[in-house]
């Protein structure tokens, strides 16, 4: 199913111009317009799922090897020296499109790129919260 009303339905689907840089019967890999870096791109299923909670857990397999096989070409074809495998989901954790997609942003020794967090401490009643999330009914 496609979303009328979804920019990267359109992009993934041709009808709105982007530099592929792969596809195949489910997936378009686009360059990312407004990079982080150099050959930052984004892995669009054909189909839309607003996030990770809608998307077939069979697609998201199938993502994660697009991603792979990408992975090499990215690091190695633009001498990148690292990568960063993103993906978000609400626009609390920084998703600006309600497309499911995963960016891959290649790294370079001192780009001065921060993609990461201040780390905090788990305290026992938060640990024990969220272990509660996890127990059977």
């Amino acid at each position: 199913m496609k979303d009328c009303n979804c920019i990267f339905c359109k992009i993934a689907g041709g009808e709105i111009p982007a530099a592929t840089l792969y596809e195949d019967e489910g997936f378009r890999v686009i360059l990312d317009v407004n990079p982080a870096s150099k050959g930052h791109c984004l892995i669009l299923p054909k189909e839309h799922y607003a996030n990770l909670f809608e998307i077939p857990a069979e697609l998201l397999q199938r993502a994660a090897v697009v991603a792979k096989k990408l992975a090499p070409k990215l690091t190695g074809g633009l001498h990148a020296s690292g990568l960063n495998v993103v993906q978000n989901n609400g626009e609390s954790a920084g998703q600006t499109v309600p497309h499911f997609h995963i960016h891959l942003i290649p790294r370079y020794d001192g780009d001065n790129m921060k993609l990461g967090w201040i780390p905090g401490k788990l305290t026992e009643a938060d640990r024990d919260e969220i272990l509660g999330c996890f127990k059977a009914d």
